[in-house]
């Protein structure tokens, strides 16, 4: 079924697949970067899942199950990768100010500045903002702090603005190569249990759940449940008469 629905997002070379094309599973589409969002991911994980103590069991699991799918997906290089590292770490050195120094392209990970739609109400009015304002009566104080209530965007300087170029497709055969090598699905799978995984960390650190409970349990609190307490254990198979 695997390999049947990925041939909805399949161009006709068969070399790539097409970004936005139906993957065969419903509300799924095919990513267009799936490598270097899973290194992102992956990546982030790891490094929240530093801030747990070492002894945690859950830290444990996730980060060897989080690792090995890491170094899954660095094993996988797309075409022209080599030259994309190139211009991409010749574009780093060329901004300090942004990147920092010293940094590779594997460890830089950038968010495409998403056009934001437009408030219909801007346009009814011919985009004339209207003046922020509180309103009802105020005070002489409250009147005076009233220009703050409203923050104006900070302006990037033009040095600083970054022009990135995203990296390399991988070819429709790697992809498929890692989806068999993971083992979890399709990669757009893949990549939604590792969102969910990260923001699980998140939770986890939040609630400090490798913690002892404020109150410990009574003793045999949970004797109850414990294996083969309530029910008499296997029975043996008769023996076969000779």
């Amino acid at each position: 079924m695997k390999s049947t629905s990925r041939l909805f997002a399949v161009v006709k070379s068969d070399r790539f697949l097409t970004p936005g094309n139906p993957t065969g599973l419903t509300g799924l589409l095919t990513h267009p970067a799936p490598r270097s969002q899973l290194i992102y991911l992956y990546s982030s994980t790891l490094d929240k899942l530093s801030k747990i103590p070492e002894y945690s069991v859950y830290r444990q699991s996730a980060e060897a199950i989080t690792k090995q799918r890491l170094n899954i997906i660095n094993g996988f290089k797309p075409p022209g990768y080599e030259e994309w590292a190139q211009r991409a770490k010749q574009k780093i050195n060329e901004h300090p100010n942004v990147f920092g120094k010293d940094r590779e392209p594997s460890s830089v990970f950038m968010s495409a500045q998403l056009t934001q739609e437009k408030d219909q109400r801007d346009v009814q009015w011919d985009n004339r903002k209207q003046p922020a304002g509180l309103e009802g009566t105020r005070t002489a104080e409250e009147r005076s702090q009233q220009s703050g209530v409203v923050t104006k965007a900070a302006v990037i300087p033009e040095a600083d603005i970054v022009r990135w170029e995203n990296e390399p497709p991988l070819e429709a055969s790697q992809i498929a190569e890692i989806e068999d090598k993971i083992g979890a699905g399709l990669i757009e799978e893949i990549i939604q249990v590792a969102e969910g995984e990260n923001q699980l960390v998140d939770t986890i650190l939040e609630s400090r759940s490798w913690e002892d409970l404020e109150e410990k349990p009574p003793q045999g609190q949970w004797e109850y449940f414990s294996r083969d307490q309530h029910t008499p254990g296997t029975q043996e198979p008769p023996k076969a008469k000779s």
